[in-house]
């Protein structure tokens, strides 16, 4: 019976084995599945991902008007007085499915031109101190393709490697100022947890190697909420007519807010519990609402009077007050 019992234990071993050889070699022969790489920037600060939508898309929410705690505070670190957004185009962006094409790439240029200076992105300048002057300025630095050097499964480290090649090609110049947007297309997948952890992340590192090796580099990626409306969008119907799109632009005025107050996670500005300040008011939206003949909800308009107008629904951020910090879509509007 012993004899017989290890026999099979034997072949049930070898059986396993020939599985986990012939998945490795699959592995290979998959562009997708991407093998360990020596990481071209190394975050040495934490990743702070943007949490998902937990009570799902069409599901806007107001907030609350009260005073958020714990209260937010500055740890003494670097911060952004006039970031410049750099957008990278990852995957297809030419696709046939109403989100992933030109037009959606349109409104993320248009919400890039026009963040600065908003009522909105003006209260990141409740942040100012320590020598740093937030002035609620923000710069588009221009933006780059990359259809998929790092395959469509992508890991956190493929984020950095995308970005240092498109600098080493000069596709983008390098900025100690800038904030770099690995936006990917709804058909790529961040395997740490994009649509099922979080919608978008960002952090800092050094670069590691090729042209600007020893340089700062804050970055984030935002993928396209498209992949996972319910999970990465506040609706189904949006302003612009591309709720993945639009989805995006709300993740990136998050991160854009963070990178700017906090470009090296937890030395600028966060809580006892690690949040940023835009963390702390996620997927609230504030107490006026509009409604399109669409259906659609917005909170805000931003390029008012000019070619780039644009209705958006963003999420709250919040503004700074030793008092007591609250959440905003303005200086002056919760």
């Amino acid at each position: 019976m012993k004899r017989i019992l290890v026999f099979t234990l034997s072949i049930a071993l070898l059986a396993s084995f020939t599985l986990f050889m012939a998945a490795k070699a699959q592995d290979k022969k998959n562009p997708d599945v991407q093998a360990d790489e020596t990481e071209d920037v190394k975050p040495d600060r934490d990743i702070i991902p943007h949490r998902y939508n937990k009570k799902g898309a069409d599901a806007v929410t107001k907030g609350t008007t009260g005073v958020i705690t714990p209260q937010i505070s500055y740890h003494g670190g670097a911060l952004i007085g006039t970031p410049t957004i750099y957008y990278i185009w990852y995957g297809n962006w030419n696709q046939t499915n109403g989100s992933d094409n030109p037009a959606g790439q349109q409104i993320l240029r248009d919400f890039a031109r026009t963040i600065g200076g908003s009522a909105y992105y003006n209260i990141n300048t409740t942040y100012s101190t320590g020598g740093y002057n937030i002035n609620g300025a923000v710069n588009f630095g221009g933006e780059a393709t990359d259809t998929g050097s790092q395959g469509t499964r992508l890991r956190d480290s493929s984020i950095g490697a995308i970005i240092v090649t498109t600098l080493n090609q000069g596709k983008l110049p390098y900025d100690p100022n800038g904030v770099y947007f690995v936006l990917s297309s709804s058909n790529v997948s961040e395997s740490s947890g994009f649509c099922t952890l979080y919608c978008g992340w960002h952090t800092a590192g050094t670069i590691n190697s090729g042209t600007y090796a020893g340089q700062r580099l804050r970055y984030s990626f935002v993928g396209n909420a498209n992949r996972c409306l319910n999970a990465c969008a506040a609706q189904s119907v949006s302003p612009n007519g591309n709720a993945g799109v639009d989805g995006m632009v709300s993740i990136i005025a998050h991160e854009l807010e963070e990178a700017a107050t906090d470009p090296d996670p937890r030395t600028g500005w966060a809580d006892s519990n690690g949040d940023e300040n835009a963390d702390k008011c996620a997927w609230t939206f504030g107490q006026t609402l509009f409604t399109l003949p669409s259906g659609a909800i917005y909170n805000m308009t931003l390029g008012s009077g000019t070619t780039l107008q644009r209705n958006y629904l963003i999420q709250r951020n919040l503004k700074y007050s030793a008092a007591g910090s609250t959440c905003n879509v303005s200086l002056t509007a919760q």
